[in-house]
């Protein structure tokens, strides 16, 4: 009965893309899962670890920038070596079949280009860069890694669990010697090219994706909770233009009484049942 239930649901995403041909997709952490990149949330959309950095406490104080850099050294590998899972293809298959006019994602890993998706909009920056918040200077982040390594090399042995975008649960540590890169052009802070949480989208950016979101006539989510409001800002949009909403999701999501359609399935077998 399960399978039964479960191969109707996907059909009525299938009847969803088909009746929606100028799809808004956003997605979340869910669809990278797969590809061995934690997520932040539970089915219940609650934090499964402590909070991320914010943008505050790292632009501040120097301390946490060495926590943040002493972490990234076990964390960023994991995103750098991680490969598209086969959700992330499907959604290639989609987008040469005319199906998406337009893809957010609310990732940092850059999974969907590496798949071979074009119509993407990073809408939380890209963590294989490494801005300069002094003079904007952008360096590869394998780049700022590797002089992390070479100037720390007591943290660079060290093992821990990945968390999320680039992060490691790395505790109990003294992070007071750990010598933070900074910018080489001028000095100044560098930061992975990405919003952090208590941190702004760049408004150019929300506002080209909803210009989008508002040509289109279906948006549907994958792999989002949407409690952060910056993704749960295009359903509100789309409820409030009388857009269709459908999400894929394994739990729950901020999202769920403005849906038209929910299905709390695994996100990758029902993209590939799509084709």
């Amino acid at each position: 009965m399960d399978a039964m239930n479960s191969n109707k649901r996907s059909a009525s995403l299938a009847q969803f893309i088909e009746q929606h041909p100028r799809l808004f997709v956003l997605t979340g952490a869910g669809i990278s899962t797969d590809s061995g990149i934690p997520d932040y949330r539970d089915k219940e959309g609650n934090w499964k670890r402590k909070q991320p950095v914010q943008h505050k406490a790292f632009m501040d104080e120097h301390a946490v920038r060495q926590r943040y850099w002493a972490r990234s050294l076990i964390g960023w590998p994991v995103i750098r070596d991680a490969q598209p899972g086969s959700a992330h293809h499907a959604l290639v298959q989609m987008e040469k079949r005319g199906h998406i006019h337009q893809l957010v994602t609310q990732n940092v890993d850059r999974l969907h280009q590496n798949a071979g998706s074009q119509r993407v909009i990073d809408l939380h920056g890209r963590s294989d860069q490494v801005r300069c918040m002094s003079c904007g200077q952008l360096s590869p982040r394998d780049e700022i890694h590797q002089r992390s390594a070479e100037e720390n090399p007591h943290f660079a042995t060290l093992t821990a669990t990945a968390a999320p975008d680039g992060d490691a649960d790395l505790e109990d540590v003294d992070f007071s010697q750990f010598q933070v890169p900074d910018c080489q052009a001028c000095g100044g802070i560098l930061k992975p090219d990405v919003v952090f949480f208590g941190d702004n989208v760049p408004k150019e950016r929300v506002l080209s994706a909803l210009d989008k979101l508002r040509q289109s006539d279906g948006l549907l989510v994958i792999g989002s909770s949407l409690m952060v409001y910056s993704g749960f800002r295009f359903c509100r949009r789309a409820d409030e233009w009388n857009i269709p909403i459908c999400a894929l999701n394994q739990g729950k999501t901020r999202a769920d009484d403005l849906l038209s359609l929910k299905l709390d399935l695994p996100i990758a077998p029902t993209l590939n049942a799509l084709f």
